[in-house]
C-alpha cells in the first residue's frame, strides 16, 4: 500500500469524465487499497481515483463508523429524493469549505471490489458522500455548486 499524490485545485484532471472499470483485476485493488490509505492520511470521508491521477470509475467512502471503508466501482446514482443543505469540503481543495446542496437521501447501485453488484440506499453525510465523489467521476467539483457566499478559507493549524 501507498499514499498517492493527491491531485489539487487547477488541475485540468479533476475536470475530466472517468472510465468505467471493465476487469477488476490486480491494479485496481491496489489503487483501492492505495487510495484508502490516502483518504485515512488526509483524514478525508471520500476520495475518487481522479483525485490520484487514475480516471477510473472507483470510489472509497469512510464514514469512521464500525462498518469500515466503502468502495464503490462504477458507481450511479439511480434515484435522488429531497435536499440538505450541507458543509462541504474537498482533500483537492485543502482548507476550504463552502455550504452546497445534496440531495437528502439517494439510491446508488455499484459493484464492490469481489465484483458483486449493489445497491445502497443512503441519506445525509453518506448520501452527501456518494454524490460529492460521484461528481468527480463525471469531472465536477464542489466549488461548481457552492451556495453564493459560503466560501470560507480555514487556515491549517501549525503541528
Amino acid at each position: 500500500m501507498a499514499i498517492r499524490n493527491l491531485r489539487l485545485e487547477g488541475d485540468e484532471i479533476l475536470k475530466k469524465k472517468s472510465r468505467e472499470i471493465e476487469t477488476i483485476d490486480e491494479k485496481i485493488q491496489i489503487l483501492i487499497d492505495d487510495m484508502i490509505e490516502t483518504m485515512h492520511k488526509y483524514n478525508g470521508v471520500g476520495l475518487a481515483a481522479v483525485q490520484v491521477g487514475i480516471l477510473k470509475r472507483v470510489i472509497v467512502i469512510d464514514l469512521y463508523d464500525d462498518n469500515g471503508p466503502i468502495v464503490m466501482i462504477n458507481p450511479v446514482i439511480i434515484k435522488e429524493k429531497g435536499e440538505q443543505e450541507v458543509d462541504e469540503g474537498c482533500l483537492s481543495f485543502p482548507n476550504q469549505f463552502a455550504k452546497v446542496i445534496r440531495p437528502a437521501e439517494i439510491v446508488a447501485e455499484y459493484t464492490d471490489r469481489e465484483g458483486k453488484r449493489m445497491k445502497v440506499k443512503a441519506k445525509e453525510l453518506l448520501a452527501q458522500a456518494i454524490s460529492h465523489e460521484v461528481d468527480h467521476l463525471n469531472g465536477e467539483v464542489f466549488m461548481d455548486k457552492i451556495l453564493p457566499g459560503t466560501l470560507e478559507y480555514i487556515e491549517p493549524e501549525e503541528k
